[in-house]
């Protein structure tokens, strides 16, 4: 049976939401979320059976923010979620962690989604 979705949910919601009902991260390969707003992005390992983020990375960290200036705005993103994407494969690695479940959270993968991933690949993480 499909989940019925509202009509008031976004359409990014809907699709996230038909994505979580067959992508589910286990212990053994937890998932990697890629959430991303107007001005940042963030992204989270998450082992969906305890219910609990193991590690996470965002552009709102100082480390981050302080890397960029406000001056490259078009390219500027992009560059900034390839860090968050090592960043956050660093640190689950440093968990144990090398296996995960890509999970775009409803968004087309390109740009800075697409950015993310490439860069989690790049830093040994596998999915």
């Amino acid at each position: 049976m499909r989940y019925q979705f509202k009509k008031s949910l976004s359409p990014r919601k809907r699709r996230h939401l038909r994505v979580r009902a067959r992508i589910s991260g286990t212990t053994e390969r937890p998932r990697l979320n890629v959430f991303r707003s107007n001005q940042h992005t963030y992204a989270q390992v998450i082992d969906d059976t305890a219910g609990h983020t193991i590690v996470a990375a965002s552009t709102l960290e100082p480390g981050i923010r302080e890397q960029f200036t406000a001056e490259d705005n078009g390219h500027r993103r992009i560059a900034e979620a390839d860090v968050v994407g090592r960043i956050v494969a660093e640190r689950a690695k440093e968990k144990g962690i090398t296996r995960v479940v890509f999970d775009r959270g409803g968004y087309k993968f390109h740009g800075r989604v697409k950015a993310v991933a490439e860069a989690a690949r790049e830093a040994g993480l596998e999915f």
